[in-house]
């Protein structure tokens, strides 16, 4: 799997929110991408992620 361009080596499958939580990243202020398809936050538990897929996480920052 391709996780923001870095190759990820997956053993089955993965929920969304547990790939978040390996690579460190809030379950606020984020949008997650897979394959071209934003994955609604209320998924995050249930969708599951394979090896083949390609996911793009946003982190979303405030400021001026």
């Amino acid at each position: 799997m391709r996780v923001n361009d870095e190759q990820i080596s997956l053993d089955g499958t993965m929920p969304v929110v547990e790939l978040l939580q390996m690579k460190g990243y809030p379950l606020t202020r984020i949008a997650v991408e897979v394959n071209g398809q934003i994955v609604p936050k209320a998924k995050y538990e249930t969708y599951e992620l394979h090896d083949e897929d390609t996911v793009e996480i946003v982190c979303f920052v405030g400021g001026g």
